[in-house]
């Protein structure tokens, strides 16, 4: 019988997308990145999606966010990002989570519940924290590295973090990493030399310097880590066929 999926399915087979219908995946910060692995993953067939962000949707997410238009401006991006996924899968269990995860935020989340964790938020220390508590969990984690800044969606790729060079927010996540005694870590990093923008915008009250993004950086790291996830999460029955 057909379904929002078949096409999927001709390429994964049947016994893949059980297993994506069964998994649950905790996406941390649904913006720009975010935003389309949630999409992806939704489209892909993934059955369960925890949404974590405190942020509402504003005029300037929307040159970049799939959640972002005229209509959502004021809304919460988890719940737009609710709406989206109950129109694309209604059988997705879906929780949102209205708040920013930091490290005095972490024991609200049971990574124990989940089958991969997804990092798509900005600030170091969060990023650290997500990292951290995934990989003492035995939770396989895909972290996003910057995509502010870059104008050149070719030069996106997937490493282990410490065989990364040029993106600065990588070189301070190896170090942090280093000292926390990780020693491993999937990322999506671009080489692309980070552009200079040539103004300055006051979006919050916070006094931040504000990159520059584009419609296509942000959504190819989001793609390319939705991938990532679902070709891992099938990865031990597409080996069984070879």
């Amino acid at each position: 019988m057909l379904n929002q999926f078949s096409r999927t399915e001709l390429l994964y087979g049947a016994e893949a997308m059980e297993k994506l219908a069964a998994s649950r995946v905790a996406v941390f910060g649904i913006g720009g990145v975010g935003g389309y692995v949630v999409e992806a993953l939704a489209r892909s067939g993934v059955g369960a999606l925890d949404l974590i962000d405190n942020d509402k949707v504003s005029l300037t997410n929307i040159n970049r966010q799939i959640i972002a238009t005229t209509k959502t401006i004021g809304e919460y991006k988890v719940e737009v990002a609710e709406k989206r996924i109950s129109e694309i899968n209604p059988e997705c269990i879906v929780k949102t989570y209205k708040t920013f995860f930091l490290p005095e935020t972490q024991e609200e989340f049971d990574f124990r519940e989940y089958d991969y964790v997804v990092d798509a938020i900005d600030t170091v220390a969060g990023k650290l924290a997500i990292v951290e508590k995934a990989k003492k969990e035995g939770v396989p984690v895909i972290s996003s590295m910057g995509a502010g800044n870059k104008v050149n969606a070719s030069k996106f790729e997937v490493a282990d973090l410490y065989k990364t060079s040029v993106c600065p927010l990588a070189k301070v996540m190896r170090r942090e990493c280093r000292k926390r005694g990780i020693d491993s870590l999937k990322v999506v990093y671009s080489k692309e030399e980070p552009i200079t923008p040539v103004g300055t915008i006051e979006e919050t009250s916070e006094k931040r310097a504000i990159p520059g993004s584009t419609a296509f950086a942000p959504s190819v790291v989001g793609l390319i880590i939705a991938g990532e996830v679902v070709n891992d999460l099938v990865s031990d029955i597409n080996n069984n066929k070879k």
